[in-house]
């Protein structure tokens, strides 16, 4: 049963940082593309950065940087510099054998 588990968010002040753990189930990390999604109020889900099979990531806030760890089966976003404008609830993705999976997420709040 593949299983998605974020932990990490909160509150920070603006300019700090934070770093988001997506660990994993029922299936190897390393074998699939992995994604986080940022919903911050009132919006849709957006592509905030993506990891393939072979390690090569893409940040598309270049603030937030994506990693994994394969031993652990565990998937990583460290966020620093944080903006206000970073608000919102930080979703792990995986494609997995067909099927889309969630983790449940987890809420990040930056505020003075």
């Amino acid at each position: 049963q593949v299983q998605l588990v974020e932990s990490g968010g909160g509150l920070v002040q603006p300019g700090g940082s934070l770093r988001l753990s997506c660990a994993a189930s029922g299936f190897t990390v390393s074998n699939y593309r992995m994604n986080w999604f940022q919903q911050a109020p009132g919006k849709g889900r957006e592509l905030v950065a993506t990891i393939s099979s072979d390690g090569s990531d893409i940040n598309y806030v270049d603030r937030f940087a994506i990693s994994r760890d394969n031993a652990k089966n565990t998937m990583y976003l460290q966020m620093n510099s944080l903006k206000f404008e970073d608000t919102a609830v930080y979703y792990c993705h995986a494609y997995v054998r067909g099927n889309n999976y969630w983790g449940q997420g987890t809420q990040v709040t930056v505020s003075s």
